[in-house]
């Protein structure tokens, strides 16, 4: 059993930053797969990143050039540093595994809101 716990989400202003952080517990960190997913209201859940076991990222074109995922091994987290934020991007954000084996799972979520 693998638990996500996501932290950094909060209020901020278009053109701002956050990072947000997950840390992992459970086995097979490094050879997961990790994502950041985000939700917002009435909006089906939609992927906004993923790195592979390898360091290998990919990017929904929304936020490309602007998000960058990046995982430390060490710590068993992943991160996602979020510049230039515009009110679009506000949603809960939710960091996901998957394991080789193929079972996933899902942190609680944290809430990102962007003001214009």
């Amino acid at each position: 059993q693998v638990q996500l716990l996501e932290s950094g989400g909060g209020l901020v202003q278009a053109g701002g930053a956050l990072r947000l952080s997950c840390a992992a517990s459970g086995t097979f960190f490094r050879l997961s797969v990790m994502s950041w997913y985000r939700q917002a209201p009435g909006k089906q859940r939609e992927l906004v990143a993923s790195i592979s076991a390898t360091g290998s990222t990919n990017y929904a074109d929304s936020v490309k050039g602007r998000f960058t995922i990046s995982r430390d091994n060490a710590e068993s987290t992943i991160y996602l540093q979020m510049n230039g934020l515009k009110p679009e991007d506000t949603a809960v954000y939710y960091c996901h595994s998957v394991r080789p084996m193929g079972i996933d799972s899902w942190g609680q979520g944290t809430q990102v809101i962007v003001s214009s």
